[in-house]
């Protein structure tokens, strides 16, 4: 580039969120010391636990990741075109496919008449942790958290998408116990 261009690096950070939930953090950053710090405070500030290269990322795949309408012949089209892997989320139909592959089938499904809603590559996670809504809770803000970051592209975990939508629907927790101390189950009197 010109002089006094800005240089741009990609960066992936890994580490742990509360309740052992993997997370792998994509950045892109002209200066790598403020994107280091800045992540890093994130971290130990919700409770996480920065690691170190190679910690994390071998619990991820990379995967094409396609979104369409979910009729049986868009099902039977995402086959037929080499996907992987079909996840039904009511209207919607999750096909996953090889990385290099997304867009291919995508406008293949698009040719076919199927309505595509969004097509991408992720870190797609091997396993998944499942935790109760209150731990999830915390993994939620912490991904939040790092999700502000001006320099953060994408945030990838392991967190079992049942334990991100009961967390999504619990209340939060000052509202849980809302009981006066002593009419609560083993309050005590001072």
């Amino acid at each position: 580039g010109g002089e006094g261009a800005e240089q741009y690096e990609e960066i992936v950070y890994e580490g742990y969120a509360p309740g052992g939930v993997a997370l792998l953090v994509y950045a892109l950053t002209d200066n790598r010391n403020r994107t280091a710090s800045e992540v890093r405070h994130v971290f130990s500030k919700h409770g996480g636990s920065l690691g170190t290269t190679g910690s994390v990322a071998w619990q991820f795949e990379r995967r094409g990741v396609v979104v369409c309408e979910n009729t049986e012949a868009a099902q039977e089209a995402a086959i037929e075109l080499g996907a992987l892997d079909l996840e039904e989320e009511g209207e919607n139909l999750t096909v996953y496919t090889e990385p290099t592959e997304a867009y291919r089938i995508a406008e293949a499904l698009k040719a076919k008449g199927v309505r595509v809603e969004a097509v991408e590559v992720v870190q797609h996670p091997q396993n998944t942790v499942a935790l109760p809504p209150e731990e999830a809770q915390k993994v939620m803000r912490l991904v939040e958290a790092l999700e502000d970051l001006d320099d953060v592209q994408h945030v990838y975990t392991n967190l079992d998408p049942e334990s991100l939508q009961a967390a999504a629907h619990a209340p939060p927790p000052a509202l849980r116990d809302t009981a006066p101390p002593l009419t609560r189950p083993g309050a005590f009197c001072r």
